[in-house]
């Protein structure tokens, strides 16, 4: 695993985790149990407080960083698309962050809402639950119906799998 210790903030790391060797996971940060960490993502908790909640993934090439004393808190079984750059406040348990977004400081984003890919969500804007955002800057698109929520329940059991899976079925070869 790719954890570092900043100073005397170590992170936390929960049960049945993937960190890629790749990632880097720094500082004040907590990661809660069945979460995947992807190949090339930051978590940067080096003079802020991360929280990671349970079942989340934070895809490849992800970063998440917060101001000097910020807390950034992502609930249960969010979802952090391929590239995003989150420097928010809160992502509520559900929330999905599309590939290549990007989240202002400050920014709280409600249960089950769904950021589009390379939306941007400047900084202090709070998005209701279950809320589709799209758009630079954002706009609120629609609502979230029950085929979003099974399409992302789904979505989001993969990657507690490819953390469970990972360990024992990733191998460098050289």
């Amino acid at each position: 695993m790719a954890v570092y210790r900043y100073d005397d903030k170590i992170p936390k790391i929960g049960k049945k985790v993937y960190i890629s060797d790749s990632a880097r996971v720094i500082g004040d940060v907590t990661i809660g149990d069945n979460c995947y960490i992807g190949h090339g993502a930051i978590v940067r908790g080096d003079y802020g407080k991360i929280i990671i909640g349970a079942g989340s993934a934070i895809e490849e090439n992800a970063i998440l960083h917060i101001r000097p004393n910020g807390i950034l808190e992502l609930e249960e079984r969010v979802t952090v698309g391929h590239g995003a750059i989150i420097h928010g406040k809160q992502i509520k348990s559900h929330a999905v962050i599309g590939i290549g977004s990007v989240i202002g400081f400050n920014v709280v984003i409600g249960s089950w809402s769904i950021v589009a890919e390379g939306c941007v969500i400047p900084q202090n804007t709070i998005i209701p639950d279950e809320k589709i955002t799209g758009g630079v800057p954002f706009k609120i698109i629609g609502d979230v119906k029950q085929k979003h929520k099974e399409f992302w329940t789904y979505g989001k059991q993969l990657y507690v799998d490819l953390a469970r899976d990972y360990p024992d079925k990733f191998e460098r070869l050289n």
